[in-house]
């Protein structure tokens, strides 16, 4: 069961096809954003997409503060710090020694690769 309990919600134009309930990075300029695609990506959010997803251009919010769902790109234990894969779905964080990566929040529930889990949003970075 993801939990849904938004905070902050901040508009943002697309600068790449985004889908919903996906982690999200600034893009190229002033309020752009596009998923995020790596462990190291400044992670500003989760994308409130109205559809499945938006076009390039297309306007949509990015929920960067409060509880909001996310999609799950691996197995996830409530607790861990999560982070994004290459298609922006949330992953446990787990930094290399000496290594940084953005993280997202922490996660409210356990789940599986595909599920629809729950994040605490607090964007912020992790050192291995």
């Amino acid at each position: 069961m993801s939990l849904r309990i938004p905070g902050l919600q901040l508009a943002f134009e697309a600068g790449a096809t985004v889908n919903n309930f996906r982690l999200v990075k600034f893009g190229s300029s002033d309020r752009i954003a596009v998923q995020a695609d790596a462990a190291t990506d400044a992670i500003i959010g989760v994308a409130d997409v109205a559809a499945a997803s938006c076009a390039t251009g297309e306007k949509f919010d990015v929920v960067v503060e409060g509880v909001f769902p996310v999609t799950y790109g691996a197995n996830v234990t409530r607790g861990q710090f999560l982070t994004s894969n290459s298609s922006g779905q949330a992953i446990p964080a787990a930094p290399a020694a000496g290594s940084n990566v953005s993280v997202i929040g922490r996660a409210l529930v356990s789940g599986v690769s595909g599920d629809l889990g729950s994040v605490l949003i607090n964007p912020g970075s992790l050192q291995g």
